[in-house]
C-alpha cells in the first residue's frame, strides 16, 4: 500500500491503532490523490492494536523528500508515539515534520486532495485543520438556494446547473471538481461554500438531482465558471 516518495509534492503518514484502519484510509485518499506519497502506519509491529515507533519513522524517511510531510492520528498515544518519533529525527529533518491533531479521516483526505494539487506543507496542514470547522449542512438549506442565487447575481457572474451523476459529488468527483478549482485565481462558490474546499463541498451531500449554483464576486471569472459548470455536467464518467 506504500509508493514511492513525490519529489513534487509532501507526504502524509497515517497513524492508526488499527493496521486496517490505516491501510484503508490510504486506499480511500488514493482514489482523490494518485499522485501522493501515503503512508499507512498502523498497529503494532507485529500486527497488534496499538501504534509503532518504527512505522512511523519509516513513513517518515520514506515520504520525506524535502517539501515536508504531514502526520494525522487516530488517539492521543499515536500523537505521542509520532512526536517521540519526530524528536529522533535531526533538527532540520524536524522543521519538516507536522504532526496535525485533526480527525484521521476527514483531515487526511482534506490533506492528500492539497498536496494533490501541489500545495507547500502550511497549505496541506491548512486544509487538514479545516476537518475542524466544517459544520454538517443545514437540511433547509436548499429551500434557501433561490435566495444565495438571486443575491449573487447582483454580485457578479454566475450559473446553475444540475448534478446529473448517480452518486452525486462523492468523494472521487468532489475531489475532481475541487482540484479544478483550485487551478483558478478567482474566488468561487457553490451553494454558497468555498470551491476550493473538498471537505466544505463534500459537506453540502449534493445527490443527483440536485441544483448546484456556482457564483463569484470577481467579473473576471464567467470562463472558470463555465469550466466547473461543464464539469459538474459531464457526470464525472458517471452517468
Amino acid at each position: 500500500m506504500t509508493e514511492p516518495a513525490s519529489p513534487q509534492r509532501v507526504g502524509i503518514i497515517y497513524v492508526s491503532h488499527s493496521e486496517r484502519i490505516a491501510l484503508g484510509l490510504v486506499e480511500l485518499a488514493r482514489q482523490m490523490a494518485p499522485e501522493v506519497s501515503l503512508f499507512p502506519a498502523g498497529g503494532t509491529d507485529t500486527g497488534g492494536i496499538g501504534t509503532s515507533f518504527s512505522k512511523i519513522s519509516d513513513g517518515i524517511n520514506a515520504a520525506d523528500t524535502g517539501n515536508g510531510v504531514v502526520i494525522l492520528c487516530d488517539l492521543g498515544s499515536a500523537i505521542l508515539t509520532a512526536e517521540t518519533a519526530r524528536d529522533f529525527l535531526e533538527e532540520s529533518q524536524q522543521q519538516r515534520v507536522r504532526i496535525v491533531d485533526a480527525p484521521l479521516v476527514e483531515g487526511g483526505v482534506a490533506a492528500a486532495v492539497a498536496a494533490e494539487i501541489g500545495g507547500d506543507l502550511d497549505e496541506v496542514v491548512a486544509a487538514a485543520m479545516t476537518a475542524l470547522s466544517v459544520i454538517r449542512p443545514d437540511p433547509s438549506a436548499d429551500k434557501n438556494l433561490d435566495q444565495t442565487m438571486n443575491s449573487a447575481v447582483a454580485e457578479g457572474p454566475s450559473r446553475t446547473v444540475i448534478l446529473v451523476n448517480k452518486d452525486g459529488l462523492h468523494a472521487r468527483p468532489a475531489a475532481e471538481f475541487v482540484n479544478l478549482a483550485n487551478s483558478f485565481s478567482v474566488q468561487i462558490t457553490v451553494n454558497g461554500t468555498d470551491a476550493r474546499s473538498l471537505l466544505g463541498i463534500m459537506s453540502l451531500g449534493l445527490a443527483r438531482g440536485s441544483r448546484v449554483h456556482l457564483s463569484s464576486p470577481d467579473p473576471t471569472a464567467t470562463s472558470a465558471i463555465d469550466a466547473l459548470a461543464q464539469l459538474l455536467e459531464s457526470g464525472f464518467g458517471e452517468i
